[in-house]
C-alpha cells in the first residue's frame, strides 16, 4: 500500500484568480500547489492535502508523512521578535496550524520534510529564529527552475545520504535561519554559511530552504520521505 502523505497548503480566495464572477471574490480556498502533488507521485507516494479548518491532532496516526510547505512568513512574535520593516504577509492562522502539526510530529516520530517556509516551521518550533530578510536570496528574477547555487552536505547526515556532497538548488526565500532551535543540525550550507538544510537530531524529520519539487523531476528527496514513510 502507497504511503499517505499529508501536505500544507494556504488560504487564498477566487478574487485572486481572473475571470472570477464578483459574487464570488471573497469566497476562500484551501489549496495545495500541484508540484508537491506530483513530486509525491513521483516517488510512489499517495499525497494528500490537509485543510486549515481540521485539528491537527487528527491527522496524527493516519498520514504516514508529511510535507510542510512554502508560503508566507511566519509572525516574528513566534519566535519572540518584533517585525522587520521588510517582513512580508503573514498567516497566523496557517502559523498556528503548521506550528502545532510540526510539534505533534516531532513527538510521534512521523517522517517530515519541511521546504522553504516548512525549514523555517521546524526550525522556530524548536526554539530557533529567523533572519526576517535577506532578499539578496529570492532570486525571483530566473525562472524557478533556474539553479542558482549550490548547497553542501555533512558527511553523514540523511542529506548527504541523499543529495551526496554537494548539489545544485533554486532560492526563492527572503528569509533565512538565524539561531538553529534545540536538537536542531545545520546538514546543509552554503559557501556563505548560510543554513540551507536542517535535521532533527535521531529523528525522521529534515528541512530544506529551496523548492526541489518546482523541478517537475523525481527528486531523491522526496524517495527518501516516501520510503521512510513505507
Amino acid at each position: 500500500m502507497k504511503p499517505l502523505i499529508g501536505i500544507t497548503g494556504r488560504i487564498s480566495t477566487y478574487g485572486n484568480y481572473a475571470g472570477t464572477p464578483e459574487i464570488m471574490k471573497d469566497a476562500e480556498l484551501d489549496i495545495v500547489l500541484v508540484d508537491y502533488v506530483e513530486a509525491v507521485l513521483a516517488s510512489g507516494g499517495l499525497p494528500i492535502h490537509l485543510p486549515q479548518a481540521v485539528d491537527p491532532a487528527e491527522f496524527i496516526g493516519r498520514i504516514d508523512g508529511l510535507i510542510l510547505s512554502g508560503g508566507a512568513d511566519i509572525e516574528p512574535k513566534r519566535y519572540d521578535a518584533a517585525p522587520d520593516p521588510d517582513l512580508g504577509p503573514v498567516e497566523p492562522p496557517r502559523d498556528e496550524f503548521e506550528l502545532t502539526l510540526a510539534e505533534l510530529a516531532i513527538e510521534v516520530e512521523l517522517p517530515t520534510v519541511g521546504i522553504c517556509r516548512g525549514i523555517q516551521v521546524l526550525n522556530v518550533v524548536t526554539g530557533g529564529t529567523l533572519n526576517q530578510h535577506v532578499g539578496e536570496h529570492a532570486r525571483l528574477d530566473v525562472p524557478r527552475t533556474t539553479e542558482v547555487h549550490d548547497v553542501a552536505f555533512t558527511e553523514g547526515s540523511i542529506l548527504n545520504g541523499i543529495y551526496g556532497d554537494q548539489h545544485p538548488v533554486n532560492s526563492l526565500h527572503h528569509q533565512s535561519i538565524d539561531r538553529l532551535g534545540n536538537g536542531v543540525t545545520a546538514t546543509g550550507t552554503t559557501g556563505d554559511g548560510d543554513v540551507e538544510g536542517i535535521e532533527l537530531d535521531g529523528l525522521p524529520i529534515i528541512g530544506v530552504q529551496w523548492h526541489p519539487e518546482m523541478f517537475r523531476r523525481r527528486d531523491p528527496l522526496f524517495d527518501w520521505l516516501v520510503s521512510t514513510a513505507s
